[in-house]
């Protein structure tokens, strides 16, 4: 009787251990991670062999430009809202005031969410891949190649867009840039350093902020 007793107050919670299983599940949406690096790399890799190689301006210009707007669209649209569960657009109301909409998706144990690597995927493309394109501007302007300036500011303007959108929005909507960009990276580091403390948005309904 004694050891029933003792055993009374002891809680198996197998649920927690079911979610944490999932959250470690390697990837569950594979074609999305592999869209939401295809787009931006090959418009790197497609930039670096014209600028080398290339010898028609014009059809590197509109290869790499196609490759950005594909690769914007398709992270604002879908790799985004698939892999770390955010949305986020901007849409201008009838007086001509712009509105920033974000939206995060609510936990919940019947959907497929995303996973801690799916996650690390989509924010370090996110990350990494405007920063290239800064390398890029600097090394354009020091070679003086400055037919290329265009196509990089471009893809400088369509990457930094998704970064700043997604950032707001996993942020909740803060518009004070500093402290959001202050508190996303120490965020991020923490989270890399203890990957078991790792967080991401479910997946019932969603949360919308305006600003």
């Amino acid at each position: 009787q004694a050891l029933v007793d003792d055993t009374e107050d002891v809680s198996l919670d197998f649920g927690n251990e079911e979610e944490l299983a999932f959250r470690k599940a390697k990837i569950r949406h594979p074609l999305a991670t592999f869209f939401h690096l295809f787009f931006r790399v090959s418009a790197i890799v497609t930039y670096v062999c014209c600028d080398w190689f290339g010898k028609s301006f014009v059809g590197c210009f509109v290869t790499v430009l196609l490759l950005l707007s594909l690769d914007f669209w398709s992270v604002k649209n879908v790799t985004g809202r698939l892999l770390v569960g955010l949305r986020w657009w901007n849409q201008i109301d009838e007086d001509g005031k712009s509105h920033w909409i974000f939206e995060a998706r609510k936990v919940s144990r019947n959907n497929t969410a995303a996973t801690e690597a799916e996650a690390r995927i989509f924010w370090l493309g996110l990350i990494i891949c405007p920063m290239i394109w800064i390398v890029f501007f600097f090394g354009t302007l020091f070679s003086l190649k400055l037919k290329w300036l265009a196509l990089v500011v471009a893809g400088i303007s369509l990457q930094v867009a998704n970064l700043y959108g997604y950032i707001l929005c996993k942020m909740g909507g803060n518009s004070d840039i500093s402290k959001v960009t202050a508190s996303f990276l120490s965020q991020t580091v923490f989270q890399t350093a203890c990957p078991g403390d790792f967080q991401k948005p479910g997946l019932e309904g969603l949360e919308i902020h305006q600003h």
